[in-house]
């Protein structure tokens, strides 16, 4: 009975933990090959290497393709990440299976 109540929730966690470790600079710097730096950090090096003009079109594109796969995250999973938010906020069973049936 517990685990399909917590199923938002989890999803929620599951979000929030693809988007930090998406976002991770740090980490990436710190221990990837220079063959296979992750996006922020390729990003990073997009923008610092640069001729003495801004191309910022350049600029722009790298971070909208850098952004993409969080955003499909965002958007598949929209619904359950704010059923999983409210349902951390409302107290007691009946309010969110309420909440439950108006989202879904």
């Amino acid at each position: 009975m517990l685990l399909p109540a917590s199923a938002p929730i989890i999803i929620v966690t599951v979000i929030w933990q693809f988007t930090n470790i998406w976002n991770d600079f740090l980490f990436g710097v710190s221990f990837a090959d220079f063959d296979s730096f992750p996006m922020t950090v390729a990003l990073n090096n997009l923008v610092n290497t640069s001729t003495g003009v801004k191309e910022y079109n350049v600029h722009f594109a790298g971070a909208f393709i850098a952004a993409i796969p969080t955003l499909l995250i965002y958007i598949f999973a929209g619904r359950y990440f704010v059923r999983g938010l409210m349902g951390g906020s409302v107290k007691g069973w009946h309010h969110v299976r309420t909440l439950n049936q108006q989202c879904g």
